[in-house]
């Protein structure tokens, strides 16, 4: 397996160094030469992408591809990636292609009031990066339908984990309990995003499968239980309805669902950390939780 992970951030150098300590050849591209020599000491072969061109480099790798696993967020002119491919065939650029993965959001369920969603639920995108994530999506389905090549869409939800988590919030001071009547979120511990990758690029199963966990919960009760485990005063709670948030913050309380993974736990996969209490007590008890991403 020869993988490429266009966006290796967060998430897309989790994917990576598990995929290459299971024994794939890994790249990913990333914007900047310092964040490359990150990329490297994990076992990723660093590439500089602007989102914007491929250079020639880039380019011989793509040529060697087996599995290309999507991580940047498209834009208002769509999804980088296949805006510069255009109208040809991706195995034009990528001809030993065999499986895609796209990473996308819960998002583009939009709000359904707290009621239970899957992945054969109504899309009801509310904010305007959602939208462009729908259309991300079926761009996608577009191009795999038309060069016969699987493709996983993973819906992820709110990803967290070492580095970046409750605890270092309370740490930095920046933990907020805010209060909205009956909304909860589900979370995604990204070691489990970077499992269930790697579990269908390694079957190259196509389809789409939400990436989350199994507790859908309201925000505050996290913040509550985390200083609970540091032994720290939690904030206050604050009503979200006076609360002083960003419009991008606020965007997010404006969906309300609960989010089921069991199309993908019927494929055997497991989760490591299935809610927020088992992960959080492993983060604070192995030291990890404020690990440098």
């Amino acid at each position: 397996m020869r993988v490429m992970i266009f966006g290796a951030g967060y998430s897309g150098k989790a994917i990576g160094r598990l995929l290459h300590d299971q024994g794939a050849s890994v790249a990913g591209t990333t914007r900047s030469a310092d964040k490359g020599t990150a990329l490297a000491e994990t076992g990723i072969r660093p590439f500089i992408f602007d989102g914007l061109s491929l250079s020639e480099e880039l380019r011989a790798e793509l040529s060697e591809t087996t599995h290309l696993i999507q991580s940047i967020a498209p834009g208002s002119a769509g999804d980088p990636l296949i805006r510069l491919c255009g109208s040809a065939d991706i195995k034009a650029l990528i001809p030993r292609l065999e499986w895609v993965g796209y990473l996308s959001t819960v998002g583009v369920y939009g709000d359904h009031h707290g009621a239970w969603v899957n992945e054969e639920t109504e899309l009801k995108p509310v904010s305007v990066r959602s939208v462009e994530r729908v259309e991300a999506e079926q761009a996608w389905h577009t191009v795999a339908a038309r060069d016969d090549l699987p493709l996983a869409i993973l819906r992820l939800s709110g990803i967290y984990g070492p580095g970046r988590n409750t605890f270092m919030n309370l740490t930095k001071g920046t933990a907020r309990r805010l209060v909205k009547k009956d909304q909860v979120f589900n979370r995604i511990r990204v070691e489990d995003i970077a499992s269930a990758t790697a579990l269908l690029a390694g079957a190259k199963t196509a389809g789409i499968f939400n990436v989350t966990d199994d507790l859908p919960s309201p925000p505050q009760d996290v913040v509550t239980e985390a200083a609970r485990l540091m032994s720290v005063e939690a904030p206050p709670e604050q009503p979200f309805e006076t609360a002083e948030l960003t419009p991008m913050a606020r965007s997010f309380y404006g969906e309300n669902k609960r989010v089921s993974n069991a199309k993908i736990k019927s494929l055997g996969f497991n989760f490591q950390y299935p809610n927020y209490h088992v992960s959080l007590v492993d983060l604070l008890g192995s030291g990890t939780w404020n690990r440098k991403p």
